[in-house]
């Protein structure tokens, strides 16, 4: 079949390479229209609960993570020079577009009551326009008197100033989130420059941002580097540019295919389909080697051009084929999982490699048809002497030291299983940045001085609409401020902010602005600051800061009510026991017959989505195994070579997990991804050792000790030079600057480093020991 299949694609090589150009331009056409996704991570399923509590809470308080934080530490902002620039940087971040608000000490308001109207005035505490010293120094003392902004706009032991700025919800879903970014951190560094004040910025609308933008510039970085990487070794190993750019145009073909489908499919670029274009040149280029390694090797034996090419597809193409379907389960079995965006990499991945396939399998037979036949020099490479050499030594190992093969392999194994023990999971928003990157200093900054600003939202739900109206609701925001009280004696959590906070805000400029009357409305004076919070009939439509914030912490059928906390990385291990906490408060402040207490905000979804992730990346561990032990089934039809090809897989992997213990890598989305990619890409080796082993049985007249060594020689140098390739193809993530990037790359790198010994070395042993 594989013949006859070699004859018709050099018989109609002409029709087959334009139909071939044809779906190029039609993949090209599909490809200019990707679109970079600007959402954040969909790691949850829409059916989870989890997520349909935090998308309830979304429409009825609006987005909690599209606030923007610029943070300053020092004693001077009171001078009048530098409280003017800061002042200036609060207009000129309101100024940008799709800038909604800026929370700062600049505009902060103090509530005056005024006995005619009997209503509660916003009145700015610090004028536009500030001309002497003492004028700002009266303004601060009223500032200052205020115990509301406490820990939210200042901390008065360090020293340190907060401005929050909140983002356009659908303005950060878009390209235009970058200019916005931008255009804040100019303002802020302009600031500084002014005043030699240190300056520092947070919040998830900066994290996602910037990290999403340094992931997207450095995966064409790392397109390109692993293009000339991969070019400069197919240089090296054929001495032949012709081969090499061949080579280059399957994978740039494929690289196209790749995002062709993504668009055809309707998937934007996220951060993880982002990395299928180099892993199709790193999957790619072995195809190739492997295919001109076989046409070289029979065109040196045959010395017949248009035989050797009919050999290379004949003897090749069944094993290419089983390689990238061993390959393309390895990333397909992600689409098994619940997560939207694991599913869309598994989808585009697993598609993608059979297509390079394809691609392989026509190209490189009918453009080599057309090229002249092979040089000596081009061929060289097959007697290399340093290669040969260390082939036959594997080949002595394999034949005369077995015993000390399998003595290393246990010793290597016990190892591996005691790092294993060590392993931890763990996931934290910012854990694959550097620890001196400026985005993870300064979340620091903020958890020092502000305790964080991750947001959690602790929403209370009445079970009755008007549930939080007239004196009835005092028991309410009572319970609420117990709650809100356990919470700021956290380590890990900033007082949070609710009605509560409002209230006893409204309480004191009830009683004149007397700080020590910072406290809840009772049943007595209740009433009278209630009527003082009541809207004017006239002023009906208008809103000061102060009600917003009011309504903002309230749904429209004042059921509901939201207690806003930020909060510091904390990370997965330890989240889940803080909110434990949180909810065993809540639990005995709130009869469960009367009110539900739920905890949502991004903090939660992002602890949700973590542990989906890893759990779907586990579950697609076994899915591969099981798959690919299929495919080796069908294709050997033997058990005893489905357990001889699976052993030299299955002891890489747990080598790899354990070095991660031993290294201290937790085991995050970033890190259990390196398994069922390696697993993939490493029983590729597996396959054409065997496929090698399975043809050269009835040469050596199934003469297995001979037919082992025959292998050995025929595919190991082939095996060296994809290894060689891939482990290259990975290292380069290594020059990233995320931790979950390089993980990847020099994880996986590892895993194919071992499983290239493990194949040259351990299978033939067990061959050899299996035979009947």
């Amino acid at each position: 079949m594989w013949k006859r299949l070699g004859i018709l694609v050099i018989k109609y090589r002409l029709p087959l390479l334009i139909l071939l150009f044809a779906v190029t331009c039609t993949m090209a056409y599909f490809a200019a229209k990707v679109k970079l996704s600007y959402e954040f991570a969909r790691a949850i399923p829409t059916d989870n609960p989890k997520y349909k509590e935090y998308k309830d809470f979304r429409e009825k308080f609006g987005d909690d993570g599209n606030v923007l934080v610029v943070g300053v530490k020092t004693d001077g902002i009171f001078q009048l020079n530098n409280f003017k620039a800061y002042q200036n940087l609060q207009q000129q971040i309101k100024k940008i577009s799709d800038v909604e608000d800026v929370l700062s000490m600049p505009s902060s308001v103090n509530l005056q009551k005024d006995s005619l109207t009997e209503k509660l005035n916003a009145v700015k505490i610090f004028p536009d326009s500030i001309h002497t010293q003492s004028e700002l120094d009266s303004a601060k003392k009223s500032f200052f008197n205020l115990p509301f902004y406490k820990s939210i706009l200042y901390n008065p032991q360090t020293n340190a100033y907060l401005m929050g700025v909140r983002i356009n919800r659908d303005s950060l879903n878009s390209p235009k989130r970058t200019k916005i970014v931008e255009e804040i951190t100019l303002a802020v560094k302009s600031f500084e420059n002014d005043t030699k004040i240190a300056t520092h910025l947070s919040g998830l609308p900066l994290i996602r941002t910037v990290v999403a933008d340094r992931l997207q510039k450095e995966m064409k970085v790392f397109l390109f580097g692993s293009l000339l990487l991969s070019a400069l070794i197919l240089l090296l190993f054929f001495r032949s540019f012709s081969t090499m750019l061949l080579s280059l145009f399957v994978v740039i073909l494929g690289v196209i295919w790749s995002l062709g489908v993504l668009q055809l499919c309707g998937y934007k670029i996220s951060l993880l389909t982002a990395l299928t274009p180099p892993l199709v040149v790193v999957i790619g280029i072995p195809n190739c080697i492997y295919f001109i390694n076989k046409y070289h090797t029979s065109f040196l034996s045959s010395g017949d051009k248009n035989q050797s090419l009919v050999d290379m597809v004949s003897k090749m193409g069944i094993v290419t084929l089983f390689c990238n379907i061993s390959a393309a389960i390895g990333f397909a079995v992600f689409a098994l999982t619940k997560s939207a965006i694991l599913q869309e990499f598994g989808v585009v991945a697993g598609i993608s490699i059979m297509l390079i396939f394809i691609i392989s399998f026509i190209l490189l037979p009918a453009v080599l048809s057309y090229l002249p036949a092979p040089k000596p020099a081009q061929v060289k490479y097959l007697n290399n002497k340093l290669l040969t050499g260390f082939l036959l030594k594997i080949e002595g190992w394999v034949v005369n030291h077995q015993k000390p093969v399998y003595a290393i392999t246990g010793l290597l194994l016990i190892f591996s299983i005691v790092g294993i023990f060590k392993l931890n999971t763990v996931t934290f928003i910012v854990d694959d940045l550097p620890k001196t990157d400026k985005i993870y200093t300064d979340l620091k900054f903020f958890e020092k001085n502000f305790k964080g600003v991750m947001p959690l939202e602790i929403v209370v739900d009445t079970k009755k609409r008007n549930g939080l109206s007239g004196m009835r609701a005092l028991n309410v925001f009572e319970k609420a401020d117990s709650l809100s009280q356990y919470i700021t004696a956290q380590k890990e959590m900033s007082r949070p902010l609710s009605i509560a906070e409002g209230l006893k805000f409204a309480k004191q400029a009830f009683y004149e602005g007397d700080s020590a009357n910072y406290l809840l409305p009772n049943s007595f004076d209740g009433a009278f600051v209630g009527e003082y919070l009541r809207p004017n009939k006239k002023d009906s439509g208008k809103k000061n800061n102060f009600t917003k914030m009011l309504s903002s912490f309230m749904d429209s059928s004042r059921q509901t009510t939201r207690i806003s906390v930020s909060m510091a990385d904390i990370g997965t291990k330890q989240l889940p026991i803080v909110l434990n906490g949180i909810k065993e408060r809540a639990n005995q402040l709130f009869d469960s017959s009367q009110y539900t207490v739920q905890l949502t905000g991004t903090s939660i979804t992002f602890l949700e989505g973590s542990s989906f992730i890893i759990s779907g990346l586990k579950e697609s561990i076994f899915w591969a195994f099981l798959l690919i032990s299929l495919c080796m089934l069908y294709l050997f039809k033997s058990a005893r070579i489905l357990i001889c090809s699976l052993i030299p897989n299955l002891v890489p992997l747990v080598i790899t997990a354990g070095v991660m213990g031993w290294a201290g890598v937790p085991l995050k989305p970033s890190t259990v991804l390196v398994f069922s990619v390696a697993l993939g890409i490493a029983i590729d080796i597996t396959i054409r050792f065997l496929v090698n082993y399975k043809q050269e049985l009835p040469v050596h007249h199934n003469n297995i000790p001979l037919t082992v060594a025959a292998t050995i020689k025929n595919t190991g140098l082939s095996i060296v030079y994809t290894s060689l390739v891939l482990i290259a193809g990975f290292i380069i993530f290594c020059f990233s600057s995320f931790g979950g990037t390089i993980a990847l790359g020099w994880l996986t790198s590892v895993t194919l480093l071992v499983a290239t010994i493990t194949n040259l070395v351990l299978l033939p042993v067990l061959l050899l020991n299996t035979r009947k």
